[in-house]
């Protein structure tokens, strides 16, 4: 395991438009930076951005609102087109209360009304729409994992991180939603403690712990800086995809 990892955001960067090369774009905010790529380095990824460039805005004078979406509206004060449109990327809807629906997303994440907002995003005048997730963040990240290894010459890692809240505490962290070439979950089970005791149930979600570190350097607001590189994390682990991540309905004690 790495003694030190130096998470570095790129500067720089454009505000992405929908069909906008991401690649190119990390590629020119390396060059800004004078960084030099090397193996094992890891590119976190924000969301937003990625949905952007796959161009994964809906707009809402599109929607028609269901009967459901038009009683949640009462319960939750969103606007109910905005509720339809959760209700499109979600598989249940966990729990309801004013300003937020925690809802499972067709990808499996359990999260606040399916990852969908409004924030960041322009409006024309008059106008209001939404952006989604990616369809599948982990494809997402391994494209842009294969444009960079083509353009640095080196294998790297992508992810591709998102806000979550998290039961019992309060404020959101970055969690990934997308991952390519990292070792996103590593089981401890069967490896010895200091006292040499086998560990029983010990996975740590290492993905998860590089996207919350990335989010402090990227920001939660207007900061402008979507992609951070990391530099100096070693993983003994396979690489696996975010999807191994998600806990099995059967196994959520929170539902």
């Amino acid at each position: 395991m790495a003694s030190s990892i130096t998470y570095t955001a790129l500067p720089g960067l454009p505000l992405v438009e929908p069909g906008d090369d991401l690649v190119a774009m990390i590629v020119e905010g390396v060059r800004r930076t004078g960084l030099a790529v090397a193996a094992g380095d890891v590119f976190v990824v924000a969301q937003k951005i990625v949905s952007k460039a796959e161009n994964r805005y809906v707009d809402l004078a599109d929607v028609t609102p269901s009967a459901r979406a038009l009683e949640l509206a009462g319960v939750v004060g969103k606007d109910p087109r905005h509720i339809e449109v959760v209700l499109s990327e979600s598989t249940e809807v966990v729990r309801c209360r004013q300003n937020v629906m925690i809802v499972a997303h067709r990808l499996g994440f359990v999260m606040a009304n399916a990852g969908i907002d409004e924030s960041n995003i322009a409006h024309a005048e008059g106008k209001a729409r939404v952006l989604l997730l990616p369809k599948d963040p982990d494809a997402s990240s391994e494209r842009l994992r294969q444009g960079l290894r083509g353009a640095f010459g080196v294998d790297v890692g992508v992810i591709i991180n998102d806000s979550f809240g998290r039961p019992w505490r309060n404020g959101v962290v970055g969690v990934a939603i997308g991952s390519a070439g990292v070792a996103s979950l590593r089981s401890m089970i069967g490896e010895p403690d200091l006292f040499d005791r086998a560990m029983r149930i010990t996975e740590i979600a290492v993905a998860d712990e590089l996207a919350a570190a990335a989010s402090l350097v990227m920001g939660q607001g207007a900061e402008g800086q979507p992609v951070v590189h990391v530099r100096g994390f070693a993983s003994v682990a396979p690489p696996q995809p975010a999807s191994a991540l998600v806990r099995p309905r059967e196994q959520d004690l929170f539902r």
